[in-house]
């Protein structure tokens, strides 16, 4: 891959000739991370340098519906008007499993006045970057994605259960950090890597998490934007190699009862105009802005949750004792709080996002975690003590459910400024959907513990 600032069109179509593709698959992220969008032949592609697409694609729930009345439509046209999409040459990829050769392209939405629209998750991410960008600073961040293979499942009545590796067998303990259990599964972890390298995806450490079948990735450190978009690829690769090797792969946040959640830890640190890390003074001590960006984080969180956690499944991760934070406390190498400082030095100090799930749009979760810190820093909000202890033992100090989620974003006006009040307004009347759809379903739990006894 060419540097983000240097790759034109110019150097796309250099790039498209060299590698004789024949097709482009033109993508668009929407609110799920799900990728929309078009496949076009490579001459169409050249000639239009983008396409129209209804504004409504980008800002449907995860089952696919979308409101038919409320605020949602005073953001979206109620005629269903078109947005114009078009294609940010820097994020071109190979497809690997593609037979012909085909290249993806990501693409950003623009309005007929050519502004971006506010609710796309590309955009949003966009414009809390150039929130810091105006103040001098340049954000830098690093995910760990988790996830788990399962065995492939079609019926959505049958609990999930590990796959079989090469041994025959599937996983029946816990094997967190075990070389062997990778190991179990290595032509399928062969595959990833290689799609990943054709695919310029800069991933860095792979290892067997706690749950039964569970991974994790984890990703160099670089510019927000590109490293969401390497998500938004990865975990698209993924579940291809998976279904390949006829397992599943999901980034659920809970895919499995009593096994813990998948989360998407985020590092998060902040350079100046001269490169030097904000959170470090000097001498190499914790600087102001450093501590202002744990009070953003701490204040803010709760509120965001609906966004860090978006689903009615995201919150059975959310547990005491389950590997995943209840509360906003901070600490240094402390894995029981929601906001860890690792163990570094002065010129890497950072901060460890550990609320956000799996399941989590790469796009909105890099989006709203720094928007927490950045209103930290603006406002010089100072945080809570360093919990020195388990926090594990501390209250619950975040929403147990999505409703709650909901209500708590809608009130905290300060996030609707930085992330925009029509992307606020468009997901929450989505997420509502989602909500009312979920509410609709009788569980196996109610019946086995109601059908009978009330």
């Amino acid at each position: 891959m060419v540097e983000k600032n240097n790759f034109g069109f110019a150097e796309l179509e250099q790039w498209l000739n060299e590698r004789r593709v024949t097709e482009i698959e033109c993508l668009v992220p929407d609110l799920t991370g799900v990728a929309r969008g078009k496949i076009l032949p490579r001459e169409k592609f050249t000639e239009d340098r983008g396409m129209r697409l209804p504004q409504v694609t980008v800002a449907m729930s995860v089952t696919g519906q979308f409101p038919e009345d409320g605020p949602y439509y005073d953001v979206i046209d109620p005629t269903d008007r078109d947005m114009q999409l078009r294609p940010d040459p820097s994020t071109v990829r190979i497809v690997p499993w593609a037979i012909d050769p085909t290249a993806q392209v990501i693409h950003d939405c623009f309005d007929h006045d050519g502004q971006l629209i506010p609710y796309a998750p590309r955009s949003v991410l966009r414009k809390v970057c150039d929130l810091y960008a105006a103040e001098g600073w340049n954000p830098v961040v690093a995910p760990e994605l988790e996830f788990y293979l399962t065995a492939r499942n079609t019926d959505a009545n049958t609990p999930l259960r590990p796959p079989i590796g090469r041994s025959g067998r599937a996983e029946t303990s816990r094997q967190a950090y075990s070389i062997d259990a990778v190991n179990e599964f290595d032509p399928l972890f062969e595959d990833i890597y290689a799609y990943c390298e054709q695919m310029g995806l800069n991933v860095d450490t792979l290892i067997h998490e706690v749950g039964a079948g569970q991974m994790e990735i984890n990703f160099f450190h670089a510019h927000p934007l590109g490293l969401a978009d390497e998500v938004f690829f990865f975990k698209r690769t993924v579940r291809e190699a998976a279904m390949r090797h006829d397992m599943y792969a999901t980034f659920m946040a809970k895919p499995i009862a009593g096994e813990p959640g998948s989360a998407m830890h985020i590092h998060q640190s902040v350079v100046d105009k001269a490169g030097h890390n904000v959170f470090s003074k000097p001498d190499g001590t914790p600087s102001d802005a450093f501590y202002h960006y744990i009070g953003g984080l701490q204040k803010y969180t709760p509120a965001a949750m609906a966004l860090l956690a978006p689903y009615v499944n995201s919150y059975r991760r959310l547990s005491r004792f389950t590997a995943a934070p209840i509360n906003i406390e901070w600490g240094y190498d402390n894995r029981t709080v929601g906001i860890r400082s690792p163990i570094s030095t002065p010129e890497a100090r950072r901060l460890e996002n550990r609320v956000i799930g799996a399941d989590a749009n790469p796009y909105i979760a890099m989006a709203v975690t720094l928007a927490c810190g950045y209103l930290g820093m603006k406002n010089k909000i100072k945080p809570k003590d360093e919990m020195k202890g388990d926090a594990y033992l501390t209250p619950f100090a975040l929403p147990r459910g999505q409703s709650d989620a909901l209500d708590l974003l809608r009130k905290e006006t300060d996030l609707h400024e930085v992330l925009g009040k029509e992307f606020v307004t468009v997901y929450s009347e989505i997420k509502e959907i989602e909500f009312d759809e979920y509410m609709k379903v009788i569980s196996p739990w109610e019946r086995e513990h109601l059908l009978l006894h009330v």
